[in-house]
């Protein structure tokens, strides 16, 4: 099918942005890394804000955001924190590379920078993490520069204010374009903070709110009564489903056996307790002698724990044994890597979700001896995605 031919700027583009922003100067969302009106936004928040945010929600965000600032206030107190540190602050909101290349880059503002941020986005998007779009929300937001970031909400206010009928992902480039058409000179931060609220408060992805939207007369989608329906969008395609083992050992002492994992890859820099490699086949007989981390009596756990990753769906099946307090791990797997840790600190370990569900399985009160029940479990952790 022939796409359509993307739709041109046209006149009525600066009073959407007058619009927009009047309507932002009564309706804007108050968040705590936004300045107030009249104040300067402080680069480091706005960055911070906008590393947590992708992928996640404000409601999620929130508490973390706060927890990490009251930690590191600034960028020279992140760039002294160990990675270590930041994974296990982190744990819990998924997407683990943005914790690594937050710290990689706080480490690169540091020392490159002196401690402060550049504020033109060809120098902001050669820091680790650190991408298009986040390069021109911090540019836009917290140095006034006239830069158009385009995220989620913006891809779908910008889909039907033009109505945009090709399909996303293929849609993206146009979207940009025409993005880039709206941002005005003056209040160019205000402007993309505005047209954030607006679609993630009443240009919603479900039953847009199209009778409250200050700009309901220049949208297109909703005049040709689209507005509900964009952005279109290509179909996916399931995920594929891979399969491993997770071995929990418990000591006498309450202490559990997790192992790092590599600092590149999936979770990498993260805690796991030893597991076989995750794979499209199912483990077979042999798996549990050859990836175990220690001789013990494995038993086999009924019941799967599943996971959903962004890529792939994930089922452990889980062991468990319970072993004596002088156990330690065997030379395989990477038995250096390895540690002890007890219980009560796994909720400040940086222990990401899925083998929060694999630890709280094999503890399940139905299966787990009266000594291991006697130490406080993990609190169970809320997010999905990691």
């Amino acid at each position: 099918m022939q796409k359509e031919k993307t739709r041109q700027a046209s006149p009525i583009e600066p009073g959407i942005a007058v619009a927009l922003l009047a309507w932002y100067d009564r309706e804007r969302r108050l968040l705590p890394w936004r300045a107030a009106p009249g104040e300067t936004s402080d680069p480091y928040q706005v960055w911070l804000s906008e590393i947590m945010l992708q992928q996640t929600t404000v409601k999620a965000v929130l508490p973390r955001y706060a927890a990490f600032l009251r930690r590191w206030p600034d960028i020279k107190a992140l760039a002294r924190a160990e990675l270590g540190q930041v994974l296990a602050a982190w744990a819990g909101l998924g997407y683990y590379a943005r914790a690594r290349n937050l710290h990689a880059c706080a480490r690169a503002v540091a020392d490159r920078y002196g401690g402060k941020f550049p504020a033109e986005e060809n120098e902001l998007r050669k820091l680790p993490g650190v991408g298009g779009y986040t390069a021109a929300a911090i540019s836009a937001i917290a140095f006034g520069r006239r830069a158009t970031p385009v995220d989620g909400n913006i891809e779908r206010v910008v889909a039907r204010l033009f109505a945009v009928t090709t399909k996303l992902p293929d849609a993206k480039s146009e979207i940009n374009a025409l993005a880039g058409t709206l941002t005005p000179v003056e209040r160019s931060g205000d402007f993309a903070q505005a047209v954030m609220d607006l679609g993630a408060t009443i240009c919603t992805p479900r039953r847009p709110a199209c009778g409250l939207c200050p700009v309901r007369t220049d949208c297109r989608g909703y005049a040709d009564g689209l507005a509900e329906v964009l952005p279109y969008r290509a179909e996916k395609g399931e995920r594929p489903l891979r399969r491993g083992i997770a071995f929990v050992a418990l000591r006498q002492d309450g202490a559990v056996l997790l192992r790092e994992r590599p600092l590149r890859g999936l979770l990498g820099g993260m805690l796991e307790t030893p597991s076989s490699p995750w794979e499209r086949a199912a483990p077979n007989g042999t798996s549990v002698g050859r990836h175990a981390p220690l001789k013990a009596d494995w038993q086999k756990l009924p019941g799967l724990v599943e996971h959903v990753f962004t890529h792939f769906r994930l089922e452990l099946t889980v062991y468990r044994a319970e072993v004596e307090r002088d156990a330690q791990p065997r030379r395989e797997p990477e038995a250096e890597r390895c540690r002890w840790l007890k219980l009560r600190e796994l909720s400040g370990a940086a222990l990401p979700s899925v083998m929060r569900k694999v630890v709280l399985h094999a503890l399940d009160e139905t299966r787990a001896s009266p000594a291991v029940r006697a130490s406080p479990a993990p609190p169970r952790a809320k997010r999905r995605s990691a």
